[in-house]
């Protein structure tokens, strides 16, 4: 029951996380709202290798970040920080849809070297907040970028403020 869910959310915000990141311009890559902040192609490709943790989030129960590694490709590029979402996409949903409900309730811890930074938790509330709610976070910042650099803003949830209002 979860899982399915899961499974449908995932499928779903995925459109719109895609709608995002293809709304970023070339032209405002390098854009950052402050000195210690992540520029708007930083923040893209950040998004994008979220959907890569998936696979260790829902196949390993200890995932060390220092031992894994993703070619990521240069974020003043954003077709190819397209790229690298579409094939990390793949991946989520692969590893999503090969666990099992059961899965769900083990135990998932996430390491960065010989340092704990994140559980022991059970795996479903890792998917919900690491995961999901993460891709989530930032996908606000990225809204913010957009609109602070005059760009438009897709509507994910029903039209933007920019499209249910005449004149501009």
């Amino acid at each position: 029951m979860i899982l399915h869910s899961l499974i449908a959310e995932f499928e779903h915000e995925v459109k719109s996380t895609r709608k995002l990141l293809q709304a970023v311009p070339e032209k405002d890559l390098a854009y950052k709202p402050s000195p210690i902040s992540w520029s708007m192609g930083e923040l893209a490709q950040h998004i994008a290798t979220i959907y890569y943790w998936y696979v260790g989030t829902l196949t390993k129960d200890v995932y060390d970040m220092t031992a894994d590694n993703l070619e990521r490709g240069e974020p003043a590029d954003i077709k190819a920080t397209l790229d690298l979402f579409e094939r990390n996409v793949e991946k989520a949903r692969d590893a999503l849809t090969s666990i099992s409900e059961e899965n769900l309730k083990d135990q998932w811890t996430m390491k960065v070297g010989d340092s704990t930074v994140l559980g022991p938790l059970p795996r479903a509330a890792v998917v919900r907040g690491f995961l999901f709610n993460h891709i989530y976070h930032h996908r606000g910042e990225m809204i913010v970028y957009l609109r602070a650099t005059g760009n438009k803003v897709p509507g994910m949830y029903g039209p933007t403020h920019e499209e249910s209002t005449p004149g501009k």
